[in-house]
């Protein structure tokens, strides 16, 4: 009699889940383009590229496709909608192996409480095409949501998912305080951040309310001519380079001024901030990593210094000594920063950048 009555009770209760499912609202999914997509350095129409490439036939290939990956880019949206689904379609590249599959190719969502962007949910990728349900069984009030694209893909595609009978609209641009172009290296880009919400810029655009465009540029950020002259070429309130871990201590010394006199002729009163790198965790015992780190950020302050006596004005540094901290525990990889590393980081350049965006932020 007990082991029927069990039984009886497991078969209501299926038919309850059922029941529910059945109930459940369809998801009415809508184009990630016709809502608000913030980070682009230039406007572009039906992309989610960084740059469109196209009018720059002199980069080097490589920068053409790490110029296709969506660092940076989000989605600005609202809805009162209890549930927010995502369809989303990436390449089959293979993702790096110092990173997670969501923030190599998946979403990252956040939503305002109480005025503060918090955590909602991420898109797990399991494929070229995915569709992941972000967040759910939420109340029906209108809800300010930000959804992170993939840190090292391109996306091909992009939908936003929510319960029908309910609305979605485009969002307002929370960083329109001012736009800061910050052109760099992979950290820039956000290796090795969990997900692609936790990469310092984008963690630097929740708490500032500033537009930090990330033209973060994978093992690329050499300053080349062609790349110094687009950069001069965006419209900016201010200019960051955080791009001296990718050259050479001898490129440092040769390419530096031409980069920042390129900004600074096409910008006369924007600040140029620079980042010196800073020590390398692999070089915590591997003396040959450690000297090449020390030997590039006393280029870096030798150009800064060089630059300021010749007349540069509003041009700063921020020094790397301790952007990492000091117990060789802040990366993935003895190079890339993991999330401790990465709110470490933001520790050190995020007083910096309110001091100095001061005046106008």
């Amino acid at each position: 009699m007990k082991k029927l009555l069990i039984l009886l009770v497991c078969i209501c209760f299926s038919f309850f889940l059922s029941a529910q499912q059945v109930t459940r609202p369809s998801l009415v999914y809508t184009d990630g383009l016709s809502l608000n997509l913030i980070g682009q350095a230039f406007p572009l129409q039906n992309s989610y590229h960084r740059i469109d490439t196209a009018q720059y036939r002199d980069f080097p290939v490589v920068i053409k496709r790490l110029l296709t990956q969506a660092a940076g880019l989000v989605i600005s949206f609202k809805t009162n909608s209890p549930r927010i689904a995502a369809k989303w379609c990436v390449t089959n590249s293979r993702a790096g192996n110092n990173m997670t599959p969501v923030m190599n190719k998946g979403l990252d969502l956040y939503i305002k409480r109480d005025g503060v962007w918090q955590f909602a949910g991420v898109g797990r990728p399991d494929g070229v095409c995915n569709e992941y349900t972000l967040v759910q069984n939420m109340d029906e009030t209108e809800k300010e949501c930000l959804l992170y694209l993939p840190l090292y893909d391109e996306v091909k595609s992009l939908s936003v998912g929510v319960d029908s009978g309910y609305h979605i609209t485009a969002g307002e641009d929370p960083f329109k305080k001012m736009k800061v172009a910050v052109y760099g290296s992979s950290i820039t880009q956000g290796a090795s951040a969990s997900r692609p919400g936790m990469a310092y810029l984008a963690r630097l655009s929740r708490d500032m309310g500033i537009n930090f465009i990330n033209l973060g540029l994978s093992g690329n950020g050499k300053m080349e001519k062609e790349v110094a002259d687009m950069l001069a070429g965006i419209r900016a309130d201010a200019f960051v380079l955080d791009c001296f871990a990718n050259p050479s201590p001898d490129q440092i010394t040769q390419r530096t001024a031409y980069l920042v006199k390129a900004i600074r002729t096409a910008h006369p009163n924007a600040p140029i901030i620079m980042i010196q790198a800073g020590f390398r965790e692999g070089g915590n015992f591997d003396s040959a990593i450690a000297n090449i780190a020390r030997l590039k950020d006393k280029n870096v302050w030798d150009a800064f210094e060089k630059l300021k006596k010749e007349g540069v004005k509003k041009l700063y540094l921020i020094r790397g000594d301790d952007l990492l901290g000091r117990d060789h525990e802040a990366t993935t990889d003895g190079i890339h920063p993991n999330d401790l590393g990465f709110d470490r980081m933001l520790q050190v350049i995020k007083p910096e950048m309110v001091k100095i965006l001061g005046s106008v932020y």
